[in-house]
């Protein structure tokens, strides 16, 4: 018995596999990279100052809930190597709160992250606003395209942040 559920699980799976490669060979691409959007989603949770909680409207009465961590910027981070780091990531973790805090919100953008289980996109306010573009202008965060991450707590980049960003008074 054990041998033909072993030998039926083994055919299922191989005609699953074999339909996948025939759909993906007359797409020619078994996955989007990218979605260009609009997503409505609405804000369950800020977890820090580029990355939120939603659950994403992504079909008639579907949804999702998914982290997404804002593109283009680079937050502080709470568990950061310096207390001037973590008071930072506060500060942006608060300011995105009053942005989108439990409100609607749109992605444009949206491809996969680094991370499984989290997606990358553009965030938009539901007054329309670009929310990263918001925070850069504010100080609160800085442009991000990926690669190695800043030392948050060189002084050179903390400097150039709000001094309400870091609790950092003059030229600290």
């Amino acid at each position: 018995m054990r041998y033909l559920t072993n030998t039926l699980y083994g055919c299922i799976t191989s005609l699953l596999a074999l339909g996948a490669a025939a759909g993906a060979a007359e797409t020619g691409d078994a996955y989007l990279r990218e979605i260009a959007g609009p997503v409505e989603a609405r804000v369950i949770k800020v977890r820090d100052g580029d990355t939120i909680m939603v659950e994403a409207f992504i079909w008639p009465m579907q949804s999702v809930h998914v982290a997404v961590r804002l593109r283009g910027i680079d937050a502080p981070e709470h568990r950061g190597g310096c207390a001037a780091e973590k008071a930072a990531a506060q500060v942006a973790t608060d300011r995105l709160k009053q942005l989108v805090g439990g409100g609607n919100v749109t992605l444009t953008v949206i491809s996969g992250d680094k991370y499984f289980g989290r997606v990358l996109a553009s965030l938009s306010a539901s007054d329309g606003s670009d929310v990263a573009d918001r925070l850069l202008r504010e100080g609160l965060v800085v442009r991000y395209e990926g690669g190695k991450r800043r030392d948050w707590c060189n002084g050179a980049v903390l400097g150039g942040l709000a001094p309400a960003a870091t609790g950092i008074s003059g030229t600290g």
